[in-house]
């Protein structure tokens, strides 16, 4: 824990650079199949930090490429692993942050576009992960993140994929990852964040959401996910963004938040973990840096709610 209070930004720069740095450690090769994510996150938490420099440039865009299917036209996690749209997404947000999206040529994009579209059920509008199938509404979101990035959403059925997070939604005005489902705060994100690209933020009942997502408040300042859990850190992503999405970020204690989060920070070796003590991992990171961002810390970038990414990345995207 920092006792002053104080956001350790050289010592998470460190941090992140050191990760690609241990491949003499099993836990670096039994996370391959997260490698485009954690990249994304490590990247996009420096992005924040005002730091992307401290990352290699071409190397990672060369890399991304590599990742590339050219035959199912999505993106793979690390080379000789199956393609998934979360990797897509992910795939997309790294070149669009390093402003690079230009090295998508109109045959990249239309089979990118292609394999999210060949993702969506016909009938239901729901999205699979893969091609085997899990249904979620993580990847909805994935989904229409991506078309967005590439400009493409004008190739998607809307209507069909809006009907489908609007039958996830729960009488406390939360949403679930599939119907039926609880509702828990990062699927709560994601079926907001496609309803606020898709134009449809008319399918949420604010008021009750909001209700719920400030009632995640613990006494120590922390976020939960869901009714009688632990705080955790990535929290203060899904609740504060959705509540930005919504415009009510004042309705949960930005100060004792931002407290919380800055306690998680490894003094030692930089990275924020899930809650004060524990160890520190990229995902936590990112998470805690953008939802620090949105609760208005000087000196970071601001934060697309909608996107988790650096809004001068999303403005420009939107532009081009």
């Amino acid at each position: 824990m920092d006792p002053e209070g104080k956001l350790m930004v050289e010592l998470h720069v460190k941090y992140i650079q050191s990760l690609d740095q241990r491949r003499n450690e099993l836990a670096y090769h039994l996370t391959e199949h997260l490698r485009m994510n954690g990249i994304y996150w490590g990247l996009t938490a420096l992005a924040f930090l005002n730091r992307k420099d401290a990352l290699p440039r071409q190397d990672m865009l060369d890399w991304v490429m590599a990742c590339w299917d050219d035959k199912t036209g999505g993106f793979r996690p690390h080379p000789g692993h199956d393609v998934n749209v979360h990797c897509t997404l992910s795939a997309v947000q790294i070149i669009a942050t390093h402003d690079a999206l230009h090295i998508l040529t109109p045959h990249h994009v239309e089979l990118i576009v292609q394999y999210i579209l060949s993702l969506q059920d016909e009938v239901t509008g729901s999205f699979a992960g893969d091609e085997w199938g899990e249904v979620n509404t993580r990847f909805s979101y994935c989904a229409v993140s991506t078309l967005a990035l590439l400009n493409q959403l004008h190739r998607l059925d809307k209507q069909k994929t809006a009907s489908w997070i609007e039958r996830c939604r729960n009488f406390d005005g939360g949403f679930g990852m599939t119907e039926g489902a609880e509702s828990h705060a990062a699927y709560v994100w994601t079926c907001v964040g496609a309803l606020a690209i898709l134009g449809r933020l008319d399918i949420v009942d604010r008021d009750t959401l909001s209700w719920w997502l400030c009632e995640r408040q613990l006494p120590n300042g922390g976020l939960n996910g869901r009714p009688e859990k632990l705080e955790d850190v990535c929290y203060s992503w899904w609740v504060i963004a959705t509540l930005a999405i919504l415009d009510r970020t004042d309705w949960v204690n930005g100060d004792k938040l931002s407290r919380f989060i800055l306690s998680c920070q490894d003094t030692d070796d930089g990275g924020i973990a899930d809650r004060p003590e524990d160890v520190a991992d990229v995902w936590h990171t990112v998470f805690g840096i953008a939802g620090l961002s949105l609760l208005g810390h000087p000196g970071l970038a601001k934060v697309d709610p909608v996107f988790c990414m650096p809004r001068a990345v999303t403005i420009k995207t939107s532009q081009t």
